[in-house]
């Protein structure tokens, strides 16, 4: 089978992972050089600990493909460093204690670790907290330069092309012409196209269940020191579903979060990379228009809490950006996968969880498309 895939994400990046690895030929377009939208401006975090119970499995299934991914393909930079969650108030540990009840803790990694504990697993961290939830089944990739990576290596198979710098114009039954006349004839074509919902999504499948959801970030030069872990703050606890329930209800009365983080729809979260800087972040924006440009009181409080969380100032701020991801409107669908015509689909919606989830979501797409 010959698969024509638009987009070169990690969400199209991992289904021509999947055609290639399954003998097929595949033939990859996007209209940027490199891919720059939200594959590379996240953490590249394979987060297991925050996501509810529906999506547990799927995301315990990606993070033992990337794990098999990263020793086929070292440079995609994946490792299995986990996360604590550090907790600054009684109301967010005893969201930590339910949390590490729940019959499904065990699959997840979660243990509650007193300060000490803390510490001892990841000495850099000898700011201001009482506990920390520890997650050691989350991992990372860096994002940076996973796609290249993925790509180079599907090119030795010599059953993938990267066709860069083109854009895809019209589909003729499971053919694809691009802007510069080229038809790229397959038996399956599978538009990918991030948070670009107009175009030729919008021409082929109309209107989707999907919306564009905007957030704000920051890298820092190297730390100096190893953070051996991510990092994520009590208000994450707020935003994943994993941790919703009763002690998540009480946190949420007793303990307002402070107003930029509310207004923000804000959350810590940090990874270091390979080279020791730190990737910072985020806001959630919901309503479009979206500003052009950034917001700095969101990028203070990040600062102020991480510097908070650590004990010590952080680093130059050397890169600042926004990004914008592609959502899927119905809760309880992992991503917006749809067919207009019998061998034409389009995969898109991930909502943030698209550098956790691409293996899996590629591999399901795989069993549906016939590959």
């Amino acid at each position: 089978m010959r698969v024509i895939i638009v987009g070169a994400g990690i969400t199209g990046t991992a289904h021509a992972w999947m055609a290639v690895e399954r003998g097929h030929d595949v033939v990859h377009l996007d209209r940027e050089l490199e891919a720059r939208g939200a594959t590379v401006r996240n953490f590249g975090l394979v987060w297991v600990s925050g996501r509810s119970a529906p999506e547990l499995e799927i995301t315990l299934r990606s993070r033992v493909l990337w794990e098999e991914i990263g020793a086929l393909v070292p440079a995609v930079g994946f490792r299995a460093n986990g996360s604590i969650t550090l907790l600054r108030n009684a109301a967010e540990v005893a969201v930590a204690e339910e949390v590490v009840a729940r019959e499904d803790a065990d699959r997840r990694g979660f243990r509650l670790l007193t300060r000490a504990q803390v510490a001892e697993i990841n000495p850099a961290l000898q700011g201001e907290y009482l506990a920390g939830l520890n997650c050691t089944s989350d991992a990372a990739v860096e994002s940076r330069q996973a796609m290249p990576a993925l790509r180079a290596h599907l090119a030795r198979s010599g059953r993938y092309t990267f066709v860069p710098g083109v854009e895809a114009r019209d589909i003729y039954g499971t053919s694809v012409r691009d802007d510069a006349g080229t038809v790229h004839a397959g038996d399956c074509v599978l538009l990918c196209p991030g948070a670009n919902h107009r175009g030729l999504l919008h021409e082929v499948f109309g209107e989707l269940p999907i919306r564009r959801v905007r957030l704000q970030m920051m890298q820092t030069a190297p730390l100096g020191q190893r953070l051996t872990t991510s990092i994520a703050d009590g208000d994450s606890l707020r935003y994943y579903p994993g941790f919703a329930g009763p002690a998540l209800d009480e946190l949420r009365r007793t303990e307002p979060q402070r107003p930029i983080a509310a207004e923000q729809g804000m959350q810590l979260l940090c990874v270091q990379r390979l080279d020791g800087g730190l990737t910072i972040g985020d806001t959630h924006e919901y309503e479009e228009p979206f500003a052009f440009d950034v917001d700095e009181d969101p990028y203070a409080h990040l600062v102020a809490v991480t510097e908070g969380l650590l004990g010590r100032a952080l680093p130059q701020i050397q890169r600042r950006w926004a990004g914008v991801y592609s959502q899927c409107a119905e809760p309880d669908r992992i991503v917006c996968r749809e067919s207009i015509a019998d061998g034409v689909w389009a995969v898109t919606g991930p909502g943030g969880r698209g550098m956790t989830l691409g293996p899996a979501s590629a591999e399901e797409s795989a069993g549906l498309m016939g590959w």
